[in-house]
């Protein structure tokens, strides 16, 4: 029976989950990574303590972090859902890099109340200084007399979020499953870590992290939790620790009405009683395999537990790679176990991204690139070979229409992008993801799979706890083969042409793909181009979910779209309308859309009213909006209180009304 065995007494509860998360341990079955200093150390500028300062790389911060860097994060924060913000305090631990030479500290902070800044209990001058769009207000905090080279400076920041804090997203009891209790989570990549708590919000900066979270309802964050007064009435207080350094933009947490059932030796689902059982029954029966094949392509899990909060219906993402506990949306609960390798993409993240991860957003496709290469590589071992070719396609899909969507020679289209004067979300899209699969798949065909094989655990050891920008990864790779290669490798790898593969825009060349699992998919997509194709549902009885996806990505690229009456017949005769795969209605949608099919207009505005995750809700209002633009501002302008500030904000601009 689906989901069968779970009690409240069988669910673990939150205290026994603060007792039974192991604390992350470095010892690994394979050749152990070199052990790496928990301080964060970049080789090709060098933290060098004869250096005075250091330049930073990263352009979306307004912090100088090269003269003073964030070594350990406290957070005490009372959750208050009355108000919807957070109250309370940071406590950061700040090691000067220059030798009395820098007489202030300055923070990133956005639409944040600042109330006080003090250190060992005496208050410090400060100020918030103008607006730099879209960074925000620096606050700068004067240190007269500077410190020495390697002492710890400790500012302790009293704070309020405000109704602007961009990084949380509050939900009233009625915009809930169960519709009881209101509900909180943050989402802070890529630059909103700095509307919760003043910060060197960069990913060039890790720290460790402590959790002091005081909520009425429970509670999870991106650490381990630790013992602490969970019980009784009123608020209670919930603690973490994160011992692993990590970036601003994974410090997470969510509060609401949550239990947890266990999906794994390792893992546990969080998420509203009402969708317990469900959610278990989705994840269950793949999590330990996610982990096993992960760690035998790099190394041993570094965090401890791998764990999964399914979030609330406006949640902007597939999933959020936050230590300890992947945000994913509910759109992967779908019945059928066809969604969940959004779950293999996220636990990737683990070793790329958060344990190795890009130095700026401008080399953002060192953790998406690497995650969706690793991501396939977990599919093939489970699903077979085949496999990895057939989600590369589904993949190069996504990645022509992102081309097309910001033209074939656009900055945002490269592998590195210029970020000055950018917000990241701006350029947010499939092209880090794709792009940089296939420039990582063009190197491990380069070399052979079995030697490319031996520079997965390389890199990751390498780098791990540490931040990198492309230039340094070219030259770990290019060190590795040098050392390790034979003649034939060598040579190979001296003809890299690594200014194109960085900087030429639009679409890399396409690899020859394993054509296996998609064939049968685009021979059906050729049928539909006759108008006189009488369709069946045994049409689709073999195929998967991602194969029935493949099938419609097919139709919607058709010269000459489907008339209405023929999309219609589509949806009904392959009960793609009624599906509770959110995947494959949006894909369905877009083709009814194009088509011109109004009389799926309602069940286009029940989904775009229901699901807040770009990957769908982005392109249908395109589409919608071109059909029949005032239901797709009206329909926006009813719901835009539902999605998350990032949704918002693109949805705004993909509408022309910002």
């Amino acid at each position: 029976m689906r989901g069968s065995g779970i009690t409240k007494s069988a669910a673990m509860t939150f205290r026994s989950l603060q007792i039974n998360i192991r604390s992350a341990s470095f010892t690994t079955r394979r050749a152990s990574p070199t052990p790496v200093p928990s301080s964060v150390y970049h080789p090709s500028r060098s933290y060098s303590r004869t250096q005075s300062t250091m330049a930073p790389r990263d352009p979306n911060t307004l912090a100088n972090y090269g003269e003073w860097l964030t070594k350990h994060t406290t957070v005490n924060f009372k959750v208050n859902f009355e108000k919807q913000r957070l109250e309370g305090s940071v406590l950061l631990e700040l090691e000067s890099l220059t030798d009395k030479k820098s007489q202030e500290v300055i923070l990133d902070t956005n639409h944040l109340t600042v109330l006080s800044v003090k250190s060992d209990s005496a208050d410090l001058q400060w100020a918030l200084k103008s607006r730099v769009e879209p960074y925000g207000s620096p606050l700068h905090v004067s240190v007269p007399e500077g410190l020495s080279q390697g002492n710890i400076l400790k500012l302790d920041i009293a704070l309020e979020t405000t109704s602007h804090c961009a990084g949380l997203q509050w939900m009233t009891p009625a915009q809930t499953g169960n519709k009881k209790h209101p509900y909180v989570y943050s989402q802070c990549q890529a630059i909103l870590a700095r509307s919760i708590f003043p910060c060197q919000d960069t990913p060039d900066v890790k720290s460790t992290f402590s959790f002091n979270i005081s909520s009425p309802l429970p509670v999870v964050a991106s650490g381990v939790s630790v013992p602490s007064d969970a019980q009784g009435d009123g608020d209670k207080l919930f603690r973490f620790e994160q011992k692993v350094p990590i970036p601003s933009y994974l410090f997470a947490l969510a509060s609401g009405d949550l239990e947890t059932a266990p999906i794994g030796k390792r893992s546990v689902v969080a998420t509203g009683p009402e969708a317990l059982k469900e959610a278990k029954w989705e994840l269950e029966n793949d999590m330990d395999k996610f982990l096993e094949v992960a760690e035998k392509l790099v190394f041993d899990y570094q965090w401890g537990q791998y764990n999964v909060l399914v979030l609330p219906p406006s949640f902007a993402y597939g999933g959020m790679e936050n230590p300890i506990f992947t945000f994913a949306t509910p759109t992967i609960i779908s019945g059928d176990r066809q969604n969940v390798d959004v779950i293999a993409h996220e636990l990737s993240h683990s070793w790329s991204g958060n344990l190795v991860g890009c130095a700026s957003w401008e080399h953002f496709w060192l953790n998406e690139g690497w995650t969706t290469y690793l991501e396939r590589r977990i599919g093939a071992a489970i699903h077979g070979a085949p496999q990895f070719d057939f989600s590369a396609i589904i993949g190069w899909k996504a990645l022509e229409d992102s081309v097309a969507l910001f033209g074939a020679d656009h900055e945002f289209t490269k592998l590195i992008i210029n970020h000055k004067g950018v917000d990241p979300e701006d350029a947010f899209s499939s092209v880090p993801y794709e792009k940089g699969f296939h420039f990582l798949y063009y190197l491990d065909r380069l070399v052979g799979r079995e030697h490319f094989d031996k520079f997965i655990p390389h890199y990751f050891q390498t780098w791990a706890r540490k931040s990198l920008d492309s230039f340094q990864f070219k030259q770990t790779f290019l060190d590795f083969f040098e050392n390790n290669g034979n003649d034939e490798i060598k040579e190979k790898i001296a003809k890299i042409p690594w200014e194109e593969k960085f900087y030429a825009p639009g679409l890399p060349p396409k690899p020859e793909f394993n054509t296996a699992y998609v064939d049968s998919c685009l021979a059906l997509a050729e049928k539909w181009k006759q108008s006189d194709y009488q369709p069946n549902l045994k049409d689709i009885e073999s195929f998967t979910a991602n194969q029935t996806l493949v099938f419609l990505q097919a139709v919607q690229t058709f010269s000459l779209p489907l008339k209405a009456e023929r999309s219609h017949l589509l949806g009904t005769t392959y009960n793609i309308s009624s599906s509770k795969n959110v995947e494959l209605k949006a894909a369905y949608y877009l083709i009814a859309l194009k088509a011109g099919d109004k009389s799926e207009l309602p069940g286009v505005v029940d989904l775009l009213s229901s699901v807040g995750r770009m990957k769908f809700v982005r392109p249908l209002y395109r589409k919608l909006n071109e059909l029949d633009r005032d239901l797709a501002v009206r329909t926006f302008e009813e719901n835009k209180d539902f999605y998350p500030s990032t949704t918002k904000g693109q949805l705004e601009k993909d509408l022309g009304l910002k």
